[in-house]
């Protein structure tokens, strides 16, 4: 784990008339967005306009590619080849990074979606074309630690970024356990989990076994109810235990 954590949150999840999450407020709080390219969410206008806004924020931009699947946001599992992640990654990418260009900013790294993000931390071969064409493109990777994100990335040559989730919980085995529907989560288990995190290098399972994390950037979900509640907590929570523990304070990455 780096001494600088920073907190990321996934962006540019609206669509249409529809609108979604707490962007506006979360900006203020994070330092990294992964914006939705239009598969699992997001269209043309707020693709541009989620851009727009976190570069004037100074977030650093990720690209945040899900599966082809609207109505279930990109949350239910599909069955693809290699060829097809490679595909329509470098097809979301290539979108955001349009948008991203016209802001005068750069790209940051990339982050999959939902069962797209599970399915890349499972099977090496699917990881593979996203770990070369971040790669390509010189931007980092930000997945979960001892998975696929982590061994695929190494083995591309790409910075890899590990992450702590505190709005999903973790099996045993620490595997994220995905839900359908975004739930409130309670601030102060957020706090707690952070704090224990970064003090002992464990938090809870979902079966009250300890689990071992490594983590250098923590992710608050953007569509959870609560969620800016959520992200404050983990600030102070991040900023009392690296105090404590006598660690540089969080600092904001930005664009490079």
């Amino acid at each position: 784990m780096t001494s600088t954590i920073t907190i990321n949150s996934d962006l540019g999840e609206s669509f249409g008339l529809l609108s979604f999450g707490h962007d506006d407020e979360l900006l203020d709080l994070i330092d990294a967005a992964n914006i939705a390219c239009g598969f699992h969410s997001g269209d043309p206008h707020v693709m541009s306009s989620t851009v727009a806004g976190a570069a004037r924020a100074g977030v650093a931009l990720g690209a945040h590619p899900g599966l082809p699947d609207l109505t279930g946001f990109g949350r239910r599992q599909m069955s693809l080849t290699a060829d097809e992640v490679r595909d329509l990654t470098l097809y979301q990418v290539g979108a955001l990074s349009a948008f991203i260009d016209q802001s005068g900013a750069q790209l940051s790294h990339i982050k999959a979606h939902g069962a797209l993000y599970g399915m890349l931390s499972r099977d090496e071969d699917l990881m593979r074309p996203v770990a070369e064409l971040a790669a390509r493109l010189g931007v980092q990777i930000f997945g979960l630690a001892g998975t696929a994100h982590q061994t695929v990335a190494g083995q591309a040559g790409v910075e890899f970024v590990p992450e702590l989730y505190v709005d999903l919980n973790y099996d045993p085995d620490g595997n994220l356990i995905i839900v359908r529907r975004p739930q409130i989560t309670d601030p102060a288990a957020a706090a707690e989990r952070v704090t224990s995190a970064v003090t002992t290098g464990t938090i809870t399972a979902s079966d009250g076994s300890t689990l071992p994390v490594e983590f250098s950037s923590i992710c608050v979900h953007s569509d959870t109810p609560n969620c800016v509640d959520v992200a404050r907590a983990v600030v102070a929570a991040l900023e009392s235990s690296q105090q404590s523990a006598q660690k540089p304070e969080r600092q904001t990455i930005g664009n490079t």
